[in-house]
């Protein structure tokens, strides 16, 4: 789009289906540059990106011409079907339906991509549920609690 300029930075965060601990540490790099391929050829920027074995976190450079929601179920999808396609484990790989999204001025970037590349260190305090819980909370978005997490 000629004379538009933009600065759209959105944290995106899902979790794998009933929240199971399936992304094992050995396959969470190849895994992360699948995603970062997904996100590339949709024309978006990948700043961070990390996770546990039950969640990840996606810190994205979002372009006015696409939809989050287009761009977070084609990672959702894609990367699904590549850990499947790998039977990393047995079983089916499934991302949780749904997820959240949270909005950046540039400022914050530099504490938002040291909060995702520390997601190992803040997790040895808070469970996912209650990190996600408080992001939910920090940008006021209301939620009822028996439907945040299948």
């Amino acid at each position: 789009m000629a004379n538009t300029y933009t600065q759209i930075y959105i944290q995106v965060v899902f979790a794998v289906k009933g929240r199971q601990n399936l992304i094992p540490n050995i396959h969470k790099n190849e895994l992360y540059k699948y995603i970062t391929g997904i996100i590339r050829n949709k024309g978006q920027k990948l700043i961070a990106i990390n996770g546990m074995s039950d969640h990840i976190h996606i810190l994205i450079g979002l372009k006015p011409d696409m939809m989050l929601s287009d761009l977070v179920r084609d990672i959702k999808a894609n990367s699904s079907k590549f850990i499947n396609d790998k039977k990393w484990f047995r079983g089916k790989f499934n991302w949780q339906q749904g997820f959240g999204a949270f909005s950046y001025s540039h400022s914050q970037i530099n504490s938002v991509v040291t909060y995702i590349t520390n997601q190992e260190k803040h997790h040895s305090k808070s469970t996912f549920k209650e990190e996600y819980k408080k992001l939910l909370e920090k940008f006021i978005v209301e939620y009822e609690d028996k439907y945040l997490f299948e």
